[in-house]
């Protein structure tokens, strides 16, 4: 069976393709006027694929790793008296999770306790939720008192309120720039509080600051049990109807169209909508909308992710959750992704409104529902690099390489434009080969590339007793080495999502919005990986 989709204009609404009420072939035939066009014929199926679609090859050789070393000081060893730290996060729940995972760092750093981070309460989305409604703060205080000594609130000097200095480091700020700039002030002024803390240290540490960094990612910060049970009752929804899910973060709200300066084929309406939000972002340049689709640097349509899937091999048949805030262009922008995945699923198809009432006019909470059906899905696709999917890639990285799929969109691009001009076997072939290095595998990203958080190559260990590599095929009768293939694929990677580096990035340098989920106009654990992981990590469910 097949769906048929007529040759469209490469600038037509949104990029889809012209679609006809009579997609599916099932014996009915299309009207007569279709047979004279030429089609582009996409399996309803899935096909046969050289490799399990549920599974990554070879995780079983690798398991996160991240206990500190004996030569590592403890919070009682490395705490200076009279130091305190504050910082105030930024950006939506994902950015400002970075925030506070380095925020921990930067503390050990400067000798210092830590008070509980501020969450961003003033930004786009206007969520008043504070760190102790989205994160256990008991268990974070707890579980990293070996580490650095934090406390809720700053405390007295005596008789008086001790009133922090507040200032802001530059991004990617390393051990030595916090100890030059911030400790002679912590030694003055004995407390510090450093605003819009987000990617303010540098991607580069020594292995036990960076292990440091993953305690606290992927055992310390678990999300509020209100939150856990919500999620929770989610996935097991899904469960329930099928055994496998995929769940896809789909960026297509209008703030990221808008901040991506790419441009969908709205016309005047679409440059009107999405130009007035791009001026929240002053020190954004113009961009060329052409030049930015073909570097790879625009988020995928629904219809081109729905492409890529069924390429790779998932077929009608998979059940898929969508973690999204609104839609730019609402149904008519989702129509083919539904269309290819008529299993669909989001939190308001699988819960009530009843049950998402605390949830539901605050982003943060609503996207830490999503977080959690997407850590826990077989398979987790995203359209973006955004901060949501970074976190996600890395996590998953560390818990035992579960299937994460990130678009080569550089590639990806070429094909859909010339898409026409091929049929779906070599279609879905190149996409499966530019697809190599993407898809979640050990190893496919060298050590030290990417955002830590995406990566956390510091906290990967590899089993002592696996010594070879096995090749890995891929269709169309292409063999290559696994090393190889990640070697080829580490360029490709870089150009994607950016190679990061910490000395030229400036102090406006703006990431992809993380605006999380707003309601209406505002927009508003798994199994055990490794028998040698953490006795607890079956504990820390987020």
């Amino acid at each position: 069976m097949f769906l048929y989709y007529l040759s469209p204009p490469i600038n037509n609404r949104h990029g889809h393709l012209i679609i006809s009420r009579s997609l599916f072939n099932n014996g009915t035939e299309l009207r007569k006027n279709l047979l004279e066009e030429h089609v582009f014929q996409v399996p309803m199926g899935g096909g046969s694929l050289c490799r399990d679609l549920w599974s990554s090859k070879k995780s079983n050789f690798y398991h996160g790793c991240s206990i500190a070393t004996n030569e590592f000081p403890t919070a009682v060893v490395n705490t200076l008296p009279n130091r305190y730290l504050l910082i105030a996060t930024s950006g939506g729940l994902n950015q400002q999770r970075t925030g506070i995972i380095d925020a921990v760092v930067a503390a050990h750093i400067l000798n210092a306790v830590l008070v509980i981070p501020k969450l961003d309460q003033q930004s786009y989305w206007k969520d008043s939720s504070n760190f102790s409604v989205i994160f256990d703060v008991n268990w974070f205080i707890s579980y990293l008192s070996k580490d650095v000594k934090i406390i809720k609130d700053l405390p007295r000097m005596g008789n008086k309120l001790i009133t922090p200095h507040t200032t802001r480091v530059p991004r990617k700020c390393n051990a030595e720039c916090y100890r030059t700039r911030i400790q002679p002030i912590l030694n003055k002024k004995h407390a510090v509080q450093l605003t819009k803390f987000d990617y303010r240290l540098s991607n580069r540490l020594d292995t036990e600051l960076q292990k440091l960094r993953c305690r606290v990612n992927y055992h310390a910060l678990k999300f509020t049990n209100p939150i856990i049970e919500m999620g929770r009752n989610l996935v097991e929804r899904i469960r329930k109807k099928s055994k496998h899910f995929l769940a896809l973060h789909l960026r297509f709200e209008s703030d990221m169209l808008a901040f991506s300066g790419c441009y969908y084929g709205g016309g005047e309406k679409e440059r009107r909508e999405l130009g007035k939000i791009r001026k929240r972002w002053k020190t954004l340049h113009t961009r060329n909308p052409d030049k930015e689709r073909k570097s790879g640097k625009c988020p995928l349509t629904p219809e081109e992710v729905s492409l890529m899937l069924r390429a790779l091999g998932f077929g009608n048949d998979v059940h898929i959750y969508i973690a999204s805030g609104k839609i730019y262009g609402g149904e008519e922008t989702l129509a083919p992704l539904k269309a290819f995945f008529p299993n669909f699923y989001t939190k308001e198809t699988l819960a009530s409104k009843e049950e998402l009432a605390p949830f539901s006019s605050f982003s943060s909470r609503m996207a830490a529902l999503d977080f959690i059906v997407c850590d826990e899905s077989d398979v987790f696709v995203s359209n973006n690099n955004g901060n949501m999917a970074r976190m996600l890639a890395g996590r998953r990285r560390y818990f035992g390489h579960k299937p994460t799929i990130r678009p080569n969109a550089k590639k990806l691009y070429n094909l859909f434009t010339n898409r026409n001009n091929m049929t779906w076997n070599e279609f879905a072939s190149r996409v499966q080969k530019h697809q190599i290095g993407f898809m979640g595998d050990p190893m496919e990203v060298k050590p030290g590339q990417g955002e830590f958080h995406e990566n956390p190559s510091a906290c990967i260990c590899e089993d002592s007793n696996v010594k070879a590599r096995e090749d890995v095929t891929i269709p169309g009768n292409t063999t290559m080495n696994f090393e190889k293939v990640t070697d080829s694929a580490y360029d490709g990677a870089r150009r994607s999502f950016g190679e990061v580096t910490d000395g030229h990035i400036s102090e406006d340098e703006q990431d992809w919005p993380d605006t999380d989920y707003m309601e209406n106009e505002v927009g508003i654990q798994r199994r055990l990986f490794s028998k040698n992981m953490e006795a607890d990590s079956v504990q820390h469910f987020l």
